[in-house]
């Protein structure tokens, strides 16, 4: 860990899966789940803001970064979203909390609405960042969403080809998917971007993160088709970048009101990464949300 947080760092045993986890703050716990190809350090900028209102959760998502990384199997029911978000209610748990708020950007928010589904008592609220829900993607997948999340179905490939491609040059791939989907606002934190880098250079994090992509087309929207009509009651923020490819390719709100009763947000002036382009922003809506 290269940037100094104001967090107590820990390691939790969740059914065998250690997460890596770090906690600052008092008041009502919220935990704040990352995206691909990052960290908890995503919140770098957030967290420390947030802390002196909440309990604040960090956590590093099974494969990614410091915590384990469980090899993947036929299926990858590993890496499917219920299988990440059944980590996170354990690691809640086991600092306490019976019952919480979540934030997640990307791959975190996907996890983050699973999380949601599965244990809706234990979730009080919910933010998601720049997503729409997993199955609204795929079922309205066209040439725009080809081009854009290439990514998506480049990962999710077989035969052990992203994962060889990757590890060819790890740093490569990672500073060209930041670079590529960021406009605007602050630019990563050099610290932040090679803690980035240190961890996916891990064979077993790349190994891991082309799995949770390939649960994404699998065993992930076999989960979602079951809860097909099911709405969450929990009021949900949503949060994009109004440069980026969900601001400029869905009715953000329309969507996530077919998945949630209590749907409010906004646009943010970025592109994905809005906890790093636009910290300030993302701690005044969250702020207020989970007020």
């Amino acid at each position: 860990m290269t940037i100094p947080l104001p967090f107590s760092y820990q390691k939790i045993d969740a059914d065998g899966i250690e997460i890596n986890c770090a906690v600052a703050g008092s008041g009502p716990p919220l935990l704040l789940l990352h995206g691909y190809p990052q960290t908890h350090l995503i919140w770098h900028h957030v967290a420390p803001q947030l802390a002196a209102d909440h309990t604040v959760v960090l956590t590093d998502l099974r494969g990614y970064g410091d915590s384990a990384k469980p090899a993947p199997t036929s299926g990858d029911r590993e890496y499917s979203k219920r299988a990440m978000a059944h980590d996170q209610l354990l690691v809640m748990k086991a600092l306490g909390f019976e019952r919480f708020a979540v934030a997640g950007h990307d791959r975190g928010g996907r996890v983050a609405h699973r999380l949601a589904l599965d244990a809706p008592e234990a979730v009080s609220a919910l933010a998601v960042l720049d997503i729409v829900p997993t199955r609204h993607t795929f079922e309205n997948a066209d040439l725009a969403f080809g081009l854009g999340y290439y990514h998506w179905f480049f990962l999710a490939a077989g035969n052990g080809i992203p994962e060889r491609l990757i590890g060819g040059d790890p740093e490569f791939w990672i500073t060209a998917r930041l670079n590529a989907r960021h406009a605007g606002g602050s630019p990563f934190d050099p610290a932040a971007l090679a803690d980035y880098i240190r961890c996916f250079s891990d064979p077993a994090a790349i190994a891991a993160s082309c799995s949770d992509y390939r649960a994404a087309a699998g065993i992930d929207l076999t989960h979602d088709n079951t809860d097909t009509g099911h709405r969450l009651e929990m009021p949900l923020l949503a949060l994009w970048g109004q440069r980026g490819f969900v601001g400029t390719h869905y009715d953000v709100l329309k969507v996530w009101n077919e998945y949630a009763a209590d749907v409010r947000g906004h646009a943010l002036p970025c592109d994905h990464y809005l906890p790093e382009e636009q910290p300030e922003l993302v701690v005044e809506a969250l702020r207020d949300f989970f007020a």
